[in-house]
């Protein structure tokens, strides 16, 4: 036999593709040349294999070996491959039956020593194999928990070539993938470390019942990364659909926790304010990897010192934040990831950053203006609250209870909100009021009466709101309205949801 077809997963973004490894054996001068788009960690796959099949036993074919990848038009990357690879061509050289393989998946890196190393991105592997209808997959033994979260199938873990080899040649049994154990539970910051800021966590709590995004300027000191921190702490739990999307993204970035368990709690990202275009949104060489704004997805992106971030960094994000996902275009293919975060900005009023009242700053109004101005217009027109803590006086500082409700009671009703809004709008296919298209509110039976726009409609003709923001002004009353427990907003709700979006609310 010169010719061998064996079945393992590429990933292209986030979307696993079921891609078949051919291996032909052919007289001429031995040589091996693998076609079907493969990358750079491809072509090296060559020698990695050929040291591979030679440490475990096995006599390398001295033939011309063409190896494709089908199908041809789809890009490949990653070592991934390596393990269908050294199967199919030990199965054309007649070395390995391949019988007890049909339909299953193979996917492992190898090592010169014959071992299969773990890979990046085994979940959404393993996932796509399921919904191509595959029941079996053979996997590292390190990726093996991750990919046991994939009721559907079964795993069959391998630590090395050479096993594989005896299981397929002899039978001898694959070992049991490793029962999943729960993760120790990381420890979570709670709002009740909050002296103070009754305004700011108001505007928290909206925040994550409604999933909109959040500003909060003021001076150093005053609590801003305190609040923003603790934001994930009074979000839901994902549930299977969110959590799945998450936890793929975190495998492909290399970052799964250990313990083979979904991420159920919402990611947290708080990037350095010297992050790349590519580190925040995702890029580099060949097909983009995920950035930071994918990473956060379903959770919450922090954005500490806004304004020293790059310009260009901080606009890119204009796109994810609109439409919720990533789309990346390079030379060798478009990636695309899901980014639906909650984006919160904090920002110090001055570049010298001085104690408010503080003497000693000598920023100009123009300084001011120009240090806030590098978050530009169309940004923070994306940003549904927009507020301004104070600082901490010393008699809230100083209270023996100076912090307020706890974290656990704030979720409860964050929960009970979400809950309103998911049942309002899940036939409409949306999750939060922060999700939902403008028009929606604009329409019967959901558009509010005259009276209680009035102030909203003369602000969009007077030119103070634009028309994204009074969208997100009625996106904000609504939320509002759910926390309160009420079916719909009133003229109430609205004037406060007005102080929210435009920094006037005290």
């Amino acid at each position: 036999m010169s010719y061998a077809r064996v079945r393992c997963v590429g990933l292209v973004g986030v979307t696993g593709h079921v891609l078949q490894v051919e291996a032909d054996l052919a007289p001429g001068l031995p040589t091996v040349a693998i076609t079907g788009l493969p990358d750079t960690a491809l072509h090296e796959a060559r020698d990695r294999v050929r040291a591979a099949v030679v440490n475990s036993g096995r006599a390398w074919p001295n033939r011309r070996i063409t190896i494709n990848l089908l199908p041809a038009t789809l890009p490949k990357h990653g070592s991934s491959l390596d393990l269908a690879i050294a199967v199919a061509v030990l199965g054309s050289a007649g070395q390995l039956p391949l019988a007890p393989l049909d339909q299953v998946v193979l996917l492992g890196e190898l090592g010169l020593d014959g071992t299969v190393r773990p890979v990046r991105g085994a979940l959404p592997m393993v996932a796509a194999a399921a919904r191509a209808g595959h029941h079996r997959v053979v996997v590292p033994l390190d990726n093996a928990t991750e990919a046991g979260m994939i009721p559907s199938i079964q795993v069959h873990p391998v630590r090395s070539l050479r096993q594989l080899a005896a299981f397929l040649t002899d039978g001898i049994p694959l070992p049991q993938p490793p029962q999943a154990t729960p993760a120790d539970p990381t420890p979570t910051l709670d709002l009740a470390d909050i002296a103070g800021q009754s305004l700011g966590r108001r505007a928290l709590e909206i925040a994550a019942a409604g999933g909109h995004h959040l500003a909060l300027f003021g001076p150093p000191g005053a609590g801003k990364t305190m609040l923003a921190e603790r934001l994930p702490s009074v979000l839901p739990e994902l549930p299977d659909d969110a959590a799945m999307e998450v936890t793929s993204l975190h495998s492909i970035a290399g970052l799964m926790p250990s313990g083979g368990q979904l991420i159920r709690r919402p990611p947290f990202q708080a990037p350095h304010h010297t992050a790349t275009v590519s580190a925040l949104v995702g890029g580099g060489s060949g097909l983009a990897r995920p950035g930071a704004v994918s990473l956060a997805h379903r959770g919450v992106l922090l954005l500490d010192e806004a304004p020293e971030f790059d310009r260009r960094a901080l606009d890119a994000l204009r796109q994810p934040l609109e439409h919720g996902r990533v789309r990346l275009a390079r030379s060798r293919g478009t990636a695309e990831y899901p980014a639906r975060v909650q984006l919160v900005l904090a920002a110090n009023p001055c570049p010298c950053a001085k104690p408010a009242g503080d003497i000693s700053c000598d920023c100009t109004p123009l300084a001011r203006r120009r240090y806030l101005g590098r978050l530009s217009g169309p940004l923070l027109d994306r940003v549904d609250i927009q507020v301004t803590v104070r600082p901490v006086r010393a008699a809230e500082l100083m209270q023996v209870s100076a912090g307020g409700e706890p974290s656990t009671v704030v979720a409860a009703r964050v929960a009970a909100a979400r809950a309103a809004a998911l049942d309002r709008w899940s036939r409409l296919g949306q999750r939060s009021n922060a999700e939902l298209p403008g028009p929606v509110l604009r329409r019967p039976p959901w558009c509010l009466p005259g009276p209680d726009l009035r102030e909203l409609r003369a602000r969009l003709d007077r030119g103070s709101l634009s028309a994204r923001g009074f969208d997100r002004v009625l996106r904000l009353a609504w939320t509002i309205a759910d926390l309160d427990g009420r079916q719909r907003p009133d003229a109430e709700d609205v004037r406060e949801a007005i102080g929210l979006r435009t920094g006037e609310a005290l």
